[in-house]
């Protein structure tokens, strides 16, 4: 009963008081507000942007790893009369999410990271995942920014479907921050400082050096296709030519494109010679033939392979559970 009466009754209310509440602050102080979205790299680029900004006047940003559906309002609702920047992560899966969030916060500034084939399971296509995503900058005005990747193609399509002024970013994280802050006229040297300071989230692009001089490369909080392709780089840089060994869970929410994906991936993967690939979950079989239900089934077997100079990737949809593997393997 209690959730039912938050789920209907307190969250309706909550949300109209944010809106309103969002609405004074912009009117009677000097608060702007920031918006970002993108298959990957949101909750980094936000992090990276608080980095900086509180260098500079008090800003308050969404919370990580929250339904932001339920997070917009509270994260709204903890600015104060002197907050003067307000970061808020805007992930959709559904159609008709972004409609919602910009209903509650009209950004100044839009910042979509990169479309990937994402959320295809309620978005469709990749077409689906551009459509929703892309709201964000259509709905932008004149005197707003836009921020956007140079490195996706799709994006470019943007360019005459805003108003706002578009500032290109190199497909970095920090590019995309860096160029944020500088709209509003940050000193260089806070910009410099408040990268060197971000503590980058657990389990994202994560190096551990183990007890037993094996390296761990833990990029365990999530997983899409496009992202794997560029972890799967990063990763054999690293590595170069010593012993690979690779934990790839599913990549899930591909919908009808699940299996086409988990395929190419696979064939992706084959290129870097891998010692061995362990799979857990069900589409993972398009990757490897070694299989297994559960993270944690992955442990005795690995556990043997710990030893100095061998390379251990692990990544693989949130759901997954692979940060688990990791925290046990420590």
């Amino acid at each position: 009963m209690n959730k039912i009466f938050k789920k209907w009754v307190i969250h309706p209310i909550k949300r109209r008081v944010a809106k309103y509440y969002l609405w004074f602050l912009r009117k009677f102080t000097s608060i702007k507000v920031i918006g970002i979205t993108g298959s990957a790299g949101k909750t980094t680029t936000k992090e990276m942007l608080a980095s900086i900004l509180k260098l500079d006047e008090k800003t308050v940003y969404s919370f990580a790893n929250i339904d932001p559906v339920y997070n917009i309002p509270t994260t709204i609702l903890k600015c104060t009369l002197s907050t003067k920047y307000l970061i808020l992560e805007m992930g959709v899966e559904y159609p008709g999410e972004m409609d919602f969030y910009l209903w509650l916060a009209q950004p100044d500034i839009g910042v979509i990271t990169n479309i990937f084939p994402t959320h295809t399971e309620f978005l469709k296509d990749i077409e689906g995942v551009l459509e929703e995503k892309s709201k964000l900058i259509k709905s932008l005005s004149k005197n707003s920014f836009a921020v956007l990747n140079e490195s996706d193609s799709r994006l470019k399509s943007l360019v005459n479907k805003t108003k706002a002024k578009i500032i290109w970013f190199n497909g970095e994280n920090s590019d995309a921050a860096r160029k944020v802050a500088e709209v509003f006229g940050v000193s260089p040297e806070n910009i410099k400082k408040g990268l060197k300071n971000f503590d980058r989230p657990k389990h994202r692009y994560e190096i551990i050096i183990h007890k037993s001089g094996a390296i761990i490369f833990d990029d365990s909080y999530n997983s899409n296709p496009e992202a794997l392709l560029v972890t799967l780089k990063k990763f054999n840089e690293l590595a170069g030519n010593r012993i690979k060994i690779a934990v790839l869970g599913d990549m899930l929410e591909l919908g009808k494109l699940e299996k086409s994906e988990h395929i190419r991936i696979g064939n992706e993967v084959k290129k870097y010679n891998f010692e061995k690939v362990f799979g857990v979950g069900k589409s993972v079989k398009y990757i490897t033939s070694k299989i297994y239900d559960d993270a944690l089934d992955v442990l005795p077997e690995l556990k043997t392979m710990l030893k100095k100079d061998i390379y251990i990737l692990i990544k693989g949809s949130r759901s997954i559970g692979l940060d688990r593997l990791v925290e046990k393997l420590l």
